[in-house]
C-alpha cells in the first residue's frame, strides 16, 4: 500500500481469503479492496490500470519454490507491466528486468512504480517483451504439445487412435 501511495498511484487490491483486519487496513490506507477477480475478467481489469503488482503468497514461495503462480502468466499475456516480489525462476521461464520488474522491499517497489508511472517507453518495452515471451514459450499450444510429449514418454495410447 505504501509504495503505491508514495508513487502517487491509486491501488486496487484483488484476492481472496483476506481476513477482515487486512481489509480494514487496506481501506485505512486508501486502497480499494475489490475481492475475487474471475480469470475471465482479468484482461479488462488490467487494461484499466498502469501496472500490476504481484506478491506471491508465502505458501508458493516456501512450498513451491521456483514455480511462478498463474498471475505472472496472466499479467504478461494481458500486456500490462508487472512488478513482482522476488521468486526463484528455477526453469528460466521469464527474464527479470526484461519481461517484468522485481522489487525486494517497499522502497524498491516505490522506485519501480515511479519508474513505470513516469516512463512510457519502459512500460511499452516490458509489455512487448512479456508478450513476446508468452507467445514464444507459454501458449496453450505449447502446453498441449508438452502434455502429448509426456503421454508419449509414459506409453499412453495415442489420442489420434481414439474412435
Amino acid at each position: 500500500m505504501a509504495p503505491a501511495a508514495a508513487a502517487g498511484l491509486a491501488l486496487d487490491v484483488y484476492g481472496v481469503r483476506y481476513p477482515a483486519t487486512a481489509i480494514d487496513t487496506l481501506h485505512r490506507h486508501g486502497a480499494r479492496y475489490r475481492g475475487w477477480l474471475p480469470n475471465a475478467e482479468a484482461p479488462a481489469v488490467f487494461a484499466r490500470h498502469l501496472a500490476t503488482v504481484h506478491v506471491p503468497r508465502r505458501f508458493y514461495v516456501d512450498a513451491l519454490p521456483g514455480i511462478p503462480t498463474i498471475r505472472v502468466f496472466e499479467a504478461l499475456a494481458c500486456g500490462i507491466p508487472l512488478v513482482s516480489a522476488p521468486w526463484r525462476d528455477a526453469e528460466g521461464l521469464f527474464r527479470p528486468g526484461e519481461d517484468y520488474l522485481t522489487a525486494a522491499d517497499g522502497a524498491e517497489m516505490t522506485a519501480e512504480l515511479r519508474r513505470l508511472r513516469d516512463d512510457a517507453d519502459l512500460r511499452a518495452a516490458l509489455v512487448a517483451s512479456g508478450l513476446d515471451r508468452i507467445r514464444a514459450r507459454h501458449t496453450c499450444g505449447h502446453r498441449a504439445d508438452e502434455l502429448l510429449a509426456i503421454a508419449a514418454r509414459i506409453g499412453a495410447p495415442s489420442l489420434a487412435a481414439a474412435p
